[in-house]
């Protein structure tokens, strides 16, 4: 089925971006009403959303490449170089790929009339609304580069906190894997030969031994089970998650988890206070940019939250008032955006804020680490150890028997 991309206003005034898949362009318009869009611009997308696995990877542009994208072109157009010629630049420079491949229809739209945002728009696969948002708020403004600048930092803060999350979970992924291994294969390989001794000896064994027979006897003889039932239940879990309900529940438990839920929450209120103080920077409006924010939010809980405070906000209330009644915005921050609100500083106040939350992030997650090194560890020997003790047992009783 082809694939179009839309952009389209809400029924409550907003402006969307994305795709949609439909017979024609008709079926398309037909889909939007449905879905309470109202198209303004509709063409057959370029690339196919729903395409083989390999072009879905091909389409992938890294975070990184992005933000060195968004740099070059906002030094290109603060030197006054105009924005078609700074986009066939990068073009130029940009080595065969799929971002050189975006940067040519980047290129050729602009060679057509459209605006740098509504360029951008056509890829949204790529750039966000929130990018592309801050973008035509910066070309509104006339302040494009200063916007561009902005979103790369951005956006390299947030690569930072991606690769700590990554080098931080890199070791204990591996323990957790190396370990897992060497249990399996104790159990499948190992304590089965062990094993036999004891069966021929016909003497009584002891609990813990017993518990190990029968747990080799299951990786041995029903594994095929055990796969069957985990792909099942990975199946079932994935089918649930479609639901926004069950996704909401799970965002929900994951905030009230002792250690997980506080690196949870921090990470979140980072990102909401920084992107947030970057769309009011760059002069979107306070309600476009709640609707924005809720949407890069990815926790459902906190956008269900956000969802409130952009009503109360179109009704007229302030936004600290609004972010204070809800349990999930510490004081700290809801004392911050009153004093940003009160002072006409409240994007700088953000941008605090969010900066503020990713140090306290960065640090339990360290601390986290540190906690959780030595528990797997400690995880490893318990298992190796309840392993030798099954086997030395009935061992030592054959040697008192013998006696």
């Amino acid at each position: 089925m082809p694939t179009f991309r839309y952009s389209a206003f809400k029924a409550a005034g907003g402006e969307v971006f994305g795709t949609i898949d439909a017979e024609n362009l008709r079926d398309a318009r037909l889909r939007l009403k449905n879905q309470g869009l109202f198209p303004k611009e509709l063409e057959p997308a370029e690339l196919v959303t729903g395409g083989s696995p390999l072009r879905m990877w091909r389409r992938r542009v890294s975070l990184p490449d992005l933000a060195l994208m968004t740099r070059r072109l906002a030094t290109l157009l603060g030197s006054a170089v105009p924005v078609y010629e700074a986009v066939t630049t990068l073009y130029e420079q940009e080595r065969p790929g799929e971002l050189k491949n975006i940067l040519n229809r980047l290129r050729d739209r602009l060679a057509e009339g459209a605006g740098l945002a509504k360029a951008l728009a056509g890829e949204p696969q790529v750039f966000s609304e929130s990018y592309v948002s801050m973008v035509a708020a910066g070309e509104a403004s006339g302040a494009l580069e200063i916007v561009l600048e902005r979103l790369a930092e951005f956006q390299e803060d947030q690569e930072a906190v991606r690769s700590k999350v990554v080098t931080s979970l890199a070791y204990p992924t591996l323990m957790l894997v190396v370990g897992s291994g060497v249990m399996l294969f104790l159990l499948a390989f190992v304590v089965p030969k062990i094993i036999t001794v004891f069966q021929e000896s016909k003497a009584a064994l002891p609990l813990i031994t017993i518990i190990l027979i029968k747990v080799s006897t299951v990786l041995q003889k029903g594994w095929w089970l055990l796969v069957l039932a985990a792909c099942a239940a990975a199946v079932a879990y994935d089918r649930l998650r479609r639901r926004e309900s069950v996704r909401r529940r799970q965002d929900r438990f994951l905030l009230r988890l002792p250690l997980v839920g506080p690196l949870i929450q921090r990470l979140v209120l980072g990102r909401f206070a920084k992107v947030l103080g970057l769309l009011l920077a760059s002069g979107v409006p306070v309600t476009r940019a709640m609707e924005i924010t809720g949407e890069v939010v990815v926790n459902r809980e906190y956008r269900a939250c956000l969802a409130r405070v952009r009503e109360e906000l179109i009704q007229g209330g302030s936004l600290s008032a609004s972010l204070g009644k809800s349990s999930l915005f510490p004081p700290l921050l809801v004392h911050m955006v009153a004093v940003g609100e009160k002072g006409g500083e409240l994007e700088r106040m953000l941008a605090k804020a969010g900066s503020a939350f990713e140090k306290e992030f960065d640090t339990a997650v360290t601390r986290f680490m540190a906690l959780l090194e030595p528990l797997l560890v400690l995880g490893m020997g318990l298992g190796v150890g309840f392993v030798v003790i099954a086997v030395l047992l009935p061992i030592f009783q054959l040697n008192q028997l013998i006696k």
